[in-house]
């Protein structure tokens, strides 16, 4: 579920109760830790930048059952020129080791081969993070490359297309 303006707002201030009732959703308390507030700070200036990347960066994942918020996904942003989106997914601790990062994964992958400017996809993940390496495994990514990211540090790339060919993952 696409978290609305004023919900990412509120996220960023720390208004959790705020933030809920706009989006409708009962948003647990990591939605509002340090590291998810600076990412709704970014994603904020993201939108202020460019309002079409509303679209694309912050969603909520809940379950299919009982809705209840498991964390956030989404891309960094639209598509790049050379129809390259990046993937972001963050499981709430309180629900990791149970499969959401795959289901989330797999969302983001049908999302992207729906959308037509969308060619690759890729991932950038720390090489400590073994977690999100064990995810995209088995998904078709390919390691491509690495980056240093001034607030992530080293991160391994990997991409994959948008719509694999019959017979890939």
């Amino acid at each position: 579920m696409g978290l609305p303006v004023r919900a990412i707002e509120a996220l960023s201030a720390g208004e959790l109760a705020v933030a809920g009732e706009v989006a409708g959703l009962a948003l647990g308390g990591y939605f509002v830790t340090g590291e998810a507030r600076a990412l709704w700070a970014l994603r904020l200036r993201q939108i202020a930048a460019d309002p079409r990347a509303a679209h694309w960066i912050a969603r909520a994942a809940t379950t299919g059952d009982t809705a209840t918020v498991v964390g956030f996904a989404g891309f960094h942003g639209p598509p790049d020129p050379a129809g390259t989106a990046e993937i972001s997914y963050s499981v709430d601790p309180l629900h990791r080791r149970q499969g959401f990062a795959r289901a989330m994964l797999g969302e983001l992958l049908r999302w992207a081969a729906a959308e037509p400017g969308v060619t690759t996809v890729r991932a950038a993940i720390s090489p400590d993070n073994a977690g999100s390496l064990a995810t995209i495994a088995g998904a078709g990514f390919h390691q491509v490359g690495r980056q240093w990211d001034e607030e992530d540090g080293l991160e391994l790339l990997f991409e994959r297309p948008a719509r694999p060919s019959t017979g890939s993952p």
